[in-house]
Order: structure tokens, then C-alpha cells, then sequence
């Protein structure tokens, strides 16, 4: 039973874990070399199995959170992973071939060589999250199976109709040694984490990042973890306002702000506040129409504890005597899960909208003078996901990517860093650790191996560098010490 109390049919027993893993170490072993046509079919295997399940999953996912539009799911969770799958399939047998290295003097000038391998880690868990759950299992996948790899994936408790569909596919397609989804709630999450795997993938919050880490640490299981935080906006006094508007309320619909890379913080100057305002309630009221409660595309919250966590941030604010601003029609109290967006303008640093990611239908909106200001704020906390900059000043623009620090950064944009499937997408510190997309994401999941080849003639007993050592030896070391 999960937290919503939907009984999970497929939950499998947590004693399970260890022979599913052991059984994947062996087959990965026995395998050996892992051609590229073999890569390259388990990937297509991917892609056939989404083309094939798309139905179901977003009959699963509207089933899940309430209210999530088929065409929702399609555009993020269906088409977001196969253009990740694609572009894996596509690229990456150039990233597979070894590379030559310069290799030792004196050793070199007698034949001896170094290269690099990249060799398949080996068995990969991949945990994924509720806000995209077909997504943040895939996408990483991809890359774990352009590297070699084998898999077992462990889909977010919070969607368990996902899961038992993300199950059922996976068994059609694949043999349990080749991939395989485990399903159940926090303790097999638990479980899951302290397995041995040779390299573990999470998307989640902090705080299950630090639990994660902590389960890992155990095995010294190397980690991706994709996590999240208070991704700020600035908007430059030479920002186009009603352009910065209509993006980031673009963005912050996006499943009704439930995205780890959403805005959290609006930077506006003081004397653009107001006006910034109103553009972002008039580019609300284009993209949905009428009221939040029964708005098709306003994806409802996925849980009630959710709904009941963003709506307590905006709750302590306006209490504490901050300026609430509401999109949508009025908020009447969690019906159905739903929300409406409400923007809070400059609440006190100690509230809990100023301390926690939100990841819902709200955003905090501070001015300011001084963009020193800003990026003093911004360096204060723990580092982002992302950083958003609104501006033409390429001036004001360089600084703020010199003296900030964050996992990704889109100028006069928000999210789109994150869809580039040839760049690597992760965190940095509080944020995560780690990197999948790209040549960045193969090697994320691959080791790379030395081989160091020796040449046709060993040079150390006529160079005197072997015992017994003399002060010739010494002075000829000596003689080589310089800048």
C-alpha cells in the first residue's frame, strides 16, 4: 500500500532485491564484451516498448495525479524519453573507442603505450520521481544502455499505476537479467539504495538524496543524483518584461510547477515589481482560461500531504504579513487536489517558502536594487539546479554566470537547458551530483579503464633506475627536476 492508498498489485518483496541483482552481475559478467549492436538493440527495444505502452501510460498517470492531460504526458514523459533514447541510439558508438595516450618517458621511446577503454559499469539502479515518472527512469536509461550496462529500475510509490504499467512492459520486452522494475513504497526504496550496485541513479529531493547517499555509502556505490532546490530568475532592468512574463509563466505551469528545475525565486527590481506583476497575470489567464478548478491543463497536486506542504508555505507567508497575489480564480481549499498559482511578494527570509523548494503552484517575487545583491542572495544558499537570467546586458549577463554557481543556467529562458539531449544535464552540490545526456551521460556509466602495454625493451636497468641505485641515479633525477 502506498501513501495515497492505492494498493500495489506488483509490489515486489524486498528479499527479492538481492537474487534480481546477483543474477544481473552474473549475466553482465558471463557476457563479456558488449558490442554496439547489442547497445543499440536494447535501446531500440526501449523506444519500441514506449511506442507501444504510450496508451497506457497516460491513461496511468491521469489515473495517478487526478488530472494530468494525455497530451501532458505525451510531450514530457513519452517524447521527453524518446528524445533522450533517440539521441543515445543515435550517437553513441563514436564515444565507445579507445583513446590513445601519450604514455611514460623514457618507456614511450621503446614501444610502450596507454590507452583508455570505457567499459560498462555493470548493473545500474535507477530510482525515479512521481513529477515525471516515465521520464526520470528512461532518460538516464538511455545512457546506461549506450554504456553497456544492464538495469533495475525502481519507479516513485507516489504513481503505483505508472509502476505496475512500467512493469509490465519492461517484462514484455526484456528478460529480467537484462532490465527489470521492481516495485513498492519507502522501505523497499530503502532496500533498493543499500543494494551493491555498481552505480545508483536517483531523482528525488534533498533530503532522500542525503538518505540515499547515506544507504550507498555502505557499498561505496558511486551515485547520480538529480535533486533540486530554490532555482532562482533574475530579471535585468534590461529585461523584455513582457517576454520574462509570459516564459515564466510558461514554465510555471509546467505540471502546475511540480518540475525540479521550475522557478522558485523571482529576482525583479523594485520599480518593475508591480508591472512584472500584471504581465505574468495576463500571460496566466492566455495560457488557462477560466478558473484552476476546472481548467483541463492545470495539473492537479499528487498527493493531498502536497497539496497540503505548498499550500502551508503561502499560508505562514501571508500570516507574516507578506503581499499574496492569486492566478486562477480563487483558492478555496485543497478540492481535488487542486491549486491555484499564487505568487508571494517579499516575504520574511525565515518562512518556510524562503527555506524549502516549493515544487507547486507558487513562486516568491523579491525585489531589489543592486544585482550584487542578488547574486550575494543567490551564493547564501545552497546551490540550484538552474539559473534562469532575463536580460540584454551581456555585460550584467557575464557576471552573473562568473560569480554564481548552479547545475544548468538559460538566458531569456527557463527549463529548455534540461531538453538538450546532447548537453549534460545534473546538479551541483545541494542539487545533486552527476550528470546523464549526451557524451557527458555515457561516460557518467561507464569506467574508464587504463591499459598500459609494454614496449619491445625495458630501459630501467640501463638508465640506472634500478636497484642498487647509485648518485648517478640521483644526480640524473636531480637533473631532471626543473619548471
Amino acid at each position: 500500500m502506498n501513501e495515497r492508498g492505492h494498493a500495489m498489485s506488483t509490489a515486489t518483496p524486498i528479499e527479492h532485491l538481492a537474487p534480481l541483482l546477483a543474477a544481473q552481475k552474473a549475466a553482465r559478467l558471463a557476457e563479456g564484451a558488449v558490442g554496439a549492436g547489442v547497445r543499440r538493440a536494447r535501446i531500440q527495444r526501449v523506444i519500441d516498448m514506449l511506442v507501444k505502452y504510450r496508451d497506457p501510460i497516460c491513461e496511468a498517470a491521469h489515473a495517478d495525479f487526478g488530472n494530468r492531460s494525455r497530451t501532458i504526458t505525451l510531450m514530457f514523459d513519452v517524447l521527453g524519453s524518446l528524445g533522450s533514447l533517440k539521441a543515445a541510439r543515435d550517437d553513441f558508438e563514436p564515444w565507445m573507442k579507445a583513446q590513445k595516450r601519450k604514455g611514460a618517458i623514457p618507456f614511450n621511446w621503446f614501444g610502450a603505450r596507454g590507452v583508455v577503454e570505457y567499459h560498462p559499469k555493470g548493473v545500474v539502479g535507477i530510482m525515479g520521481t512521481w513529477n515525471y515518472p516515465v521520464f526520470t527512469l528512461l532518460a538516464p536509461l538511455a545512457y546506461v544502455l549506450a554504456a553497456g550496462n544492464r538495469a533495475i529500475l525502481k519507479p516513485s510509490e507516489l504513481t503505483p499505476r505508472i509502476a505496475e504499467v512500467m512493469a509490465t512492459a519492461v517484462r514484455e520486452f526484456f528478460k529480467p537479467v537484462e532490465i527489470v522494475v521492481v516495485t513498492g513504497g519507502a522501505e523497499l526504496g530503502q532496500a533498493f539504495a543499500a543494494q551493491p550496485f555498481d552505480h545508483l541513479v536517483l531523482t528525488g529531493g534533498t533530503s532522500v538524496g542525503k538518505a540515499v547517499m547515506r544507504a550507498a555509502a555502505d557499498n561505496l556505490t558511486p551515485l547520480t543524483l538529480e535533486l533540486g532546490g530554490k532555482s532562482p530568475v533574475i530579471v535585468s532592468r534590461s529585461a523584455d518584461l513582457a517576454m520574462t512574463a509570459e516564459r515564466v509563466m510558461i514554465a510555471k505551469g509546467a505540471g502546475s510547477g511540480q518540475v525540479c528545475v521550475n522557478a522558485d525565486v523571482v529576482y525583479v527590481p523594485k520599480e518593475h515589481v508591480d508591472t512584472l506583476i500584471g504581465l505574468m497575470k495576463q500571460s496566466f489567464e492566455r495560457l488557462y482560461p477560466g478558473s484552476y478548478e476546472n481548467n483541463p491543463d492545470w495539473v492537479t497536486i499528487i498527493n493531498e500531504r502536497h497539496c497540503a506542504r505548498v499550500d502551508s508555505y503561502v499560508s505562514e507567508a501571508a500570516a507574516r504579513g507578506a503581499r499574496v497575489e492569486t492566478f486562477g480564480g480563487p483558492y478555496r481549499g485543497p478540492q481535488q487536489k487542486r491549486l491555484p498559482l499564487r505568487l508571494v511578494i517579499d516575504p520574511p527570509r525565515d518562512t518556510a517558502i524562503m527555506q524549502n523548494e516549493i515544487f507547486g503552484p507558487a513562486m516568491v517575487v523579491l525585489p531589489y536594487e543592486r544585482l550584487d545583491d542578488v547574486i550575494a542572495d543567490i551564493n547564501g544558499r545552497p546551490r540550484p539546479l538552474a539559473l534562469y537570467y532575463f536580460g540584454k546586458d551581456k555585460a550584467e549577463e557575464r557576471k552573473v554566470l562568473d560569480h554564481t554557481i548552479s547545475g544548468g543556467v538559460c538566458i531569456n529562458e527557463l527549463l529548455m537547458h534540461a531538453a538538450l539531449t546532447d548537453a549534460p544535464f545534473g546538479g551541483i552540490g545541494a542539487s545533486g551530483m552527476g550528470h546523464y545526456h549526451g557524451r557527458e551521460g555515457f561516460l557518467e556509466f561507464s569506467h574508464a579503464r587504463t591499459i598500459y602495454r609494454a614496449g619491445w625493451w625495458d630501459p630501467r636497468r640501463a638508465f640506472g633506475m634500478l636497484p642498487p641505485l647509485t648518485q648517478k641515479t640521483e644526480r640524473m633525477m636531480e637533473k631532471a627536476v626543473k619548471p
